[in-house]
């Protein structure tokens, strides 16, 4: 029989992923094998995977050095293998994983990302805060005079105009008109961007619902469309919140999945909460 390697699968408002411990640091993860894991026919199935492994043992040199403050490394990869920065829904799961296996017991402790490091709070059983750090318009010396800096491509539209944001990965959102129903949009193709982020983004498409409450549907580069995405729920908050000129600072997002929340904090600072949910355990070959 081929080695077997233990895996946990996860969830987040039902962005899922498959978690693979890497305690030793001696199992590294290829693109291919996280590909496979996440395949929905031939594998787990996931949107991500997700290694569980000390920081310490990172081999990339920006997030080795996050070793003296965040025991614990999540290494993420998209549905398609590919590297991404980090995963807001998936940090929740993570920091869920990590209290169950007893390798974390504080109530809030630090993770070490691509993004950098992000700091987890456990609000009850059902609920985990991430402070997601700093955002920022990713485009300011483009932006028109309504706050827009970007056009999305989506067959049968009229191209739709959009914001960019950074939160530690890359994010465009689209001011959906009333004329456009969210419901019905067809996310099956990759909208086209322009001008397009040097690494690619993940799309949000925003329908306000009324003061601090609007709902999402989203294309994530490298996956599709997910029932849910934890950084594209605060980007797109934060875009409403710009257009609107709106100071709130407490948001529901309701996503195909669930619903979040979203705080803007001090120093343009953002924090997600949400659930997440352990749903399976088991061993897979990897070969």
């Amino acid at each position: 029989m081929a080695d077997q390697t233990p895996f946990t699968k996860g969830h987040g408002t039902e962005n899922d992923f498959v978690l693979v411990p890497d305690l030793e640091g001696d199992r590294p993860l290829s693109s291919e094998q996280a590909a496979r894991l996440a395949d929905r026919h031939s594998g787990i199935g996931g949107d991500g995977v997700i290694r569980v492994v000390p920081t310490a043992f990172a081999t990339e040199p920006e997030v080795l050095q996050q070793a003296s403050t965040a025991r614990w490394f999540m290494d993420y990869r998209n549905a398609d293998g590919s590297t991404a920065e980090m995963c807001g829904n998936g940090t929740r799961v993570f920091a869920a994983y990590l209290r169950r296996e007893g390798l974390e017991t504080a109530n809030e402790f630090a993770i070490a990302t691509r993004a950098g490091v992000k700091v987890v709070r456990f609000e009850g059983p059902d609920l985990i805060a991430v402070n997601l750090g700093a955002w920022r318009l990713a485009q300011p010396h483009i932006a028109d005079a309504e706050g827009f800096d970007a056009l999305v491509h989506l067959d049968g539209h009229e191209p739709l105009s959009a914001l960019t944001l950074d939160l530690g990965n890359p994010h465009t959102v689209v001011a959906l008109p009333e004329t456009v129903d969210l419901e019905t949009l067809d996310l099956h193709r990759l909208p086209v961007v322009n001008p397009e982020p040097e690494h690619g983004t993940n799309v949000e498409f925003v329908r306000p619902m009324g003061a601090g409450h609007i709902r999402m549907r989203v294309r994530e580069r490298g996956v599709g469309e997910t029932r849910s995405c934890g950084t594209g729920a605060a980007a797109a908050a934060l875009a409403t919140r710009f257009w609107a000129g709106d100071r709130g600072d407490s948001w529901t997002v309701d996503v195909p999945g669930g619903r979040l929340r979203v705080r803007m904090l001090a120093d343009q600072q953002v924090e997600l909460a949400g659930p997440a949910v352990l749903v399976a355990d088991g061993t897979t070959s990897l070969v």
